[in-house]
């Protein structure tokens, strides 16, 4: 890829909204797969009362849009402010005790499994129905829109086209004990191929330092926001 075309890639514009100021893509298409968009607000006149609470709004009892959901709150419903990463706000902005849980909780994700990600991690990959497989480094690409495996040759995959997500894991005893992860299934799609490609990321069976970081990297995995709805475990028994 050349400078100039990774340069678009991670060029951030700052932008104002009704919400706060928020670090964005300058070009839309390069923007995260995990980004949220603003919601709507429901406009003052549709909620008289909290829409938590039901205290009824005055002179007094303020309402407050929260920041992630878009509904009307009273302050006692609505005073948390937390970064809110998944769309970009440069400072923590308001939201409900529900929307602050799960803000609180991506916020994680983004202040350490993230950086794991970006960091990368050595494996063993297998491509579709092949028997052989080639040592890799897997890493998150830095605008987090493709996961890049580079070894003997150099693989983009768009984050955007993954359609299963399944960590593989062993050691784990019914009641006991926990497991710990060895590897990642992948089925995703390629643009202008037909039907769906799949690969086979697995650590190393070395207990050093490369494992280790396989296993973190496998982890931070598991914590990608986006993944919830695709990502399922596998555990060798």
């Amino acid at each position: 890829m050349s400078s100039g075309v990774a340069a678009r890639r991670d060029a951030k514009k700052l932008v104002r909204s009704p919400s706060g100021l928020r670090m964005v893509p300058e070009h839309r298409a390069f923007g995260s797969p995990f980004g949220l968009e603003e919601p709507q607000w429901v406009p003052d006149k549709e909620c008289p009362r909290c829409m938590q609470c039901d205290a009824k709004f005055d002179f007094i009892t303020r309402k407050h849009h929260c920041r992630r959901c878009g509904k009307c709150f009273c302050d006692r419903c609505c005073s948390q402010k937390v970064p809110l990463r998944r769309m970009c706000f440069v400072d923590p902005v308001r939201q409900c005790a529900e929307c602050a849980l799960v803000s609180h909780r991506e916020a994680e994700f983004y202040d350490k499994q993230l950086k794991v990600l970006l960091s990368g991690a050595t494996f063993l990959v297998t491509f579709g129905n092949s028997e052989k497989s080639e040592t890799v480094v897997c890493r998150l690409s830095n605008n987090q829109r493709c996961l890049i495996l580079d070894g003997d040759n150099r693989h983009e995959i768009e984050v955007a086209h993954i359609s299963t997500v399944q960590i593989l894991t062993e050691g784990f005893t019914p009641g006991a004990g926990s497991a710990r992860a060895t590897g990642m299934f992948l089925q995703y799609t390629v643009p202008g191929v037909e039907g769906v490609t799949q690969l086979r990321l697995m650590a190393g069976e070395d207990a050093n330092a490369s494992r280790r970081q396989a296993a973190a990297w496998l982890a931070a995995m598991h914590k990608v926001p986006w993944a919830a709805k695709l990502l399922y475990e596998s555990r060798d028994q």
